[in-house]
C-alpha cells in the first residue's frame, strides 16, 4: 500500500475546475516591442475581459541600448516616464491583470508609474510578463511590497523566445487560478534535488547553450512528470552565488530553459 501510495503521488492529476464567481476583469499592460501584447491579448480573448495597453507620454526608443540607457538614468534619478490617461476605470474593476516586460531584474519603468498613480487596493491583482531569461519571481514580490492593500496573485512569466508557447500555457495558468473553468493537468510538486549525473548535466548544458545571461553549472537537480514531456528545477553555481534553471524536454523536442529563478 505504502508504495502505491508513493507511485500515485508522482503522477499528474487531471483536474477538473470551475471558474470564480462573476467578476469584473480588465487587462492592463505596458508592451515596448509588441511581445507582451501578446500574453495581454490571449488572457483578454479567454476571458472576455477589457484590455487597455499602458503608452508612456514620451515613447521610449525601440532601440535596445537607447532604452537600456534611460531605464538605467530613471531608476537612478527617481524619474519614471509620464503616461496617457488611463480610460479605464480601475474602481470597477475586481480583477485586474498588470503586464510588463521584465526590465533590470524588474517590473519595466513605466510599471512604476502605474502603481504609485492608480489605486489598487482592494483590488485582486494578477501580474504577467515576458523576459529574456526571468523575473516574474521577483517582479511579482515588488508589485506586492508595492500594493499592499490590494491582493498580487501568483502570476504568469514566459520567455520571449517561447512566445509560441502561450495560448496553452495562458490557458493551463488560467484554469489553475479559477479564471477559467475546465481541466487542466496539474504536476506533482518536485521532489528533493539530488546531484546531477553527466547526462543531467549535459541537458542543462543543451537547455542554456550559449544564452549570454547565464554562465552557471549545474549542481543539483531534482525533476518531474509534466503534461507531455518532464520538467527539470537545476540548482547552477554561477559567480554571483546560486540560480535556479527550470528546464522543459517535451516528448520529441529538445531542452529549453523556460525561466530562471534568483
Amino acid at each position: 500500500m505504502k508504495k502505491f501510495l508513493i507511485m500515485a503521488a508522482t503522477l499528474l492529476v487531471a483536474v477538473s475546475c470551475g471558474a470564480k464567481k462573476e467578476s469584473k476583469t480588465l487587462v492592463l499592460y505596458y508592451s515596448q516591442g509588441g511581445t507582451t501584447k501578446v500574453v495581454a491579448e490571449a488572457i483578454q480573448q479567454a476571458l472576455g475581459a477589457d484590455i487597455e495597453e499602458i503608452l508612456p507620454v514620451d515613447p521610449y526608443d525601440p532601440d535596445f541600448n537607447a532604452t537600456i540607457s534611460r531605464g538605467q538614468k530613471e531608476m537612478n534619478e527617481g524619474k519614471f516616464p509620464e503616461l496617457e490617461p488611463i480610460k479605464a476605470n480601475v474602481k470597477d474593476y475586481d480583477v485586474i491583470f498588470v503586464g510588463y516586460p521584465v526590465w533590470f531584474g524588474t517590473y519595466a519603468n513605466p510599471i512604476e508609474t502605474l502603481l504609485t498613480t492608480v489605486d489598487f487596493s482592494g483590488k485582486e491583482v494578477v501580474p504577467f510578463c515576458t523576459f529574456g531569461s526571468g523575473g516574474l519571481d521577483t517582479s511579482s514580490k515588488a508589485i506586492a511590497a508595492k500594493l499592499p492593500n490590494a491582493t498580487v496573485l501568483p502570476g504568469y512569466g514566459v520567455r520571449a523566445a517561447r512566445i509560441d508557447a502561450v495560448p496553452a500555457e495562458v490557458d493551463r495558468f488560467l484554469k489553475e487560478g479559477g479564471f477559467l473553468a475546465g481541466e487542466y493537468v496539474k504536476p506533482a510538486e518536485f521532489p528533493a534535488p539530488h546531484a546531477v549525473s553527466e547526462d543531467e548535466s549535459a541537458l542543462f548544458d543543451a537547455a542554456v547553450g550559449t544564452y549570454p545571461m547565464i554562465r552557471a553549472k549545474a549542481t543539483e537537480v531534482a525533476e518531474r512528470d509534466v503534461e507531455g514531456g518532464k520538467e527539470y528545477l537545476f540548482t547552477a553555481s554561477e559567480g554571483r552565488g546560486n540560480i535556479q534553471v527550470l528546464v522543459l524536454v517535451e516528448d520529441g523536442k529538445d531542452p529549453v530553459f523556460t525561466q530562471v529563478l534568483r
